[in-house]
């Protein structure tokens, strides 16, 4: 789609030209969720939100599209970092990645491993120094190294469902 296209999209599912948490997951149909499940959605507005005014502007809306359709893997997987890092210090640890998870397998409702499973094996893997938290240089090196982790993350957290939703232009959900 080309960027007029999108603007019109955007403008006529918010006209302020402003999209804010609640028009977020009406635009979507994310309403009734679990509170970890609202937990990521919010996770993920606020990342998607860089200037942090608490709205995501047309030039944040494409620039996330732009990430998820054309996003080279290590944008990709910075961008996955921060919004696992939910205190935002620089680090995640297994609560922030087990709480993701159990949001994102609340959402997607299909794993074939429980959260506990999943953020232990991520652990088990890239934690190079086992200090139990990951930097981002060993998320995304050991991410890059283990070719199952890497298809594991990006199809756990693939914002793809989203966008489908996106430009269809219809509400249900994802």
């Amino acid at each position: 789609m080309e960027i007029h296209h999108w603007y019109t999209k955007f403008m006529k599912e918010c006209p302020s030209g402003q999209l804010c948490l609640h028009e977020f997951k009406y635009v979507l149909d994310l309403h009734g969720l679990t509170p970890e499940a609202n937990s990521y959605v919010e996770q993920v507005f606020h990342t998607f939100d860089m200037n942090k005014d608490g709205f995501i502007d047309f030039l944040e809306f494409i620039a996330a599209i732009n990430l998820v359709i054309r996003g080279k893997i290590d944008q990709k997987l910075k961008w996955y970092f921060k919004l696992y890092d939910a205190d935002g210090n620089g680090c995640i640890d297994k609560k922030e990645l087990l709480s993701i998870f159990t949001a994102i397998q609340a959402i997607n409702g299909h794993t074939n491993m429980s959260a506990e499973e999943f953020t232990n094996m991520i652990f088990q893997k890239i934690d190079v120094n086992n200090d139990g938290e990951l930097t981002l240089e060993e998320f995304i090196n050991g991410v890059e190294r283990d070719k199952d982790l890497m298809e594991l993350i990006t199809k756990s957290f693939d914002l793809s469902n989203v966008l489908k939703v996106i430009q269809s232009g219809r509400r249900h959900s994802i």
